[in-house]
């Protein structure tokens, strides 16, 4: 006996919810690529980055062990004339801080660019620029371009940053008497004992003698770098060059700036305001402001040659100023 049912054929419903069924499975296996294709329109459409072209950043790396190209030297033909080597911060694909309006790479730049016009202006120095365009420069690579054209003072400008609306002011960095001791012996390996510093070969001569002679230099390097930073806040201050500038209240420190160490060329480093303070990127970013800057900053740096000539004895010893004497020409230093 067959107790099968008959065999009737689908039901009225039963189409319909394989219809369903199929179409849940079609969209669940193409809905990531669906929900791929809606994002990239809407990028494009609303120019927010995401997933587009624009987006991607692509720049050429140096190759390993290459030197960065040394600049080009403005300024009195004499090569007896101090050389001054300015660094305008970050660079490139480095944009730094940024404000309202402008990256912290364009407001260097522009700073430095006023007061390398400014020293061209008065005369009687030498100078070269790390950068003056937008390019992107290694840390080491900008303290070394100075040392490499054994410059006599090396100034690193930066604006500075903060989440507090109310933090305003330039502060100017000298190298940290803790990072001069802990750097001496790093350095003095990183010489290989075949380099000179402040013109004494550190050639056969032992580790300890090596780093005790790193450590000499780089003391009195941060010496005149402290010389040089008192200078840049008495011409900001209402000094002989008649600017002002708003420092912080604590706007002399030291820290342990890459930049900034460097065994034999006096170094500061300079942040110039704050980018994050609508007020300070305003005043850095008008040509009054570029003025200002760029007045009592060259002031303070003439002033820093001028007294090195008054004190020719330091010539005498290891850690000697590399600048001798100059002639008396229009365009030389006067002693203030």
């Amino acid at each position: 006996m067959d107790l099968s049912l008959p065999d009737h054929g689908p039901g009225p419903d039963e189409a319909p919810r394989r219809g369903l069924g199929l179409g849940l499975l079609i969209f669940a296996l193409f809905a990531p690529l669906l929900l791929l294709v809606a994002m990239l329109l809407m990028d494009g459409w609303m120019g927010a980055p995401g997933f587009t072209r624009d987006y991607v950043v692509r720049f050429d790396l140096p190759p390993a062990g290459a030197l960065a190209a040394l600049p080009e030297i403005a300024g009195p033909s004499d090569p007896r004339s101090p050389l001054v080597v300015i660094d305008a911060g970050h660079g490139g694909h480095d944009p730094g801080a940024h404000g309202e309006h402008q990256a912290e790479k364009e407001l260097t730049l522009s700073l430095a660019l006023a007061l390398r016009q400014r020293l061209l202006e008065v005369g009687g120095i030498r100078v070269a620029m790390t950068r003056m365009d937008d390019r992107y420069l290694l840390l080491e690579e900008r303290s070394d371009i100075a040392r490499r054209m054994k410059a006599d003072l090396f100034i690193s400008i930066h604006a500075d940053s903060a989440d507090t609306p109310g933090a305003h002011g330039a502060t100017v960095y000298t190298l940290s008497d803790r990072g001069s001791s802990q750097e001496a012996e790093h350095l003095a390996a990183a010489e290989n004992r075949a380099d000179t510093v402040n013109g004494v070969s550190l050639a056969n001569t032992s580790s300890s003698v090596s780093a005790i002679l790193v450590d000499l230099s780089q003391r009195h390097a941060a010496e005149m770098s402290t010389n040089l930073a008192r200078l840049i806040l008495r011409e900001g201050q209402g000094g002989e060059s008649g600017a002002r500038i708003d420092f912080r209240e604590r706007a002399l420190q030291s820290a342990a700036f890459v930049v900034l160490k460097s065994p034999d060329v006096p170094s500061v480093l300079y942040e110039a305001g704050y980018i994050s303070n609508a007020e300070d990127a305003a005043r850095l970013s008008s040509p009054a402001g570029r003025r200002d800057f760029a007045h009592a900053t060259a002031q303070a740096i003439r002033v820093y040659f001028a007294r090195q000539r008054e004190t020719p004895t330091q010539s005498e010893t290891p850690t000697s100023s590399k600048t001798p004497a100059q002639p008396e020409t229009p365009g030389a230093l006067a002693t203030p």
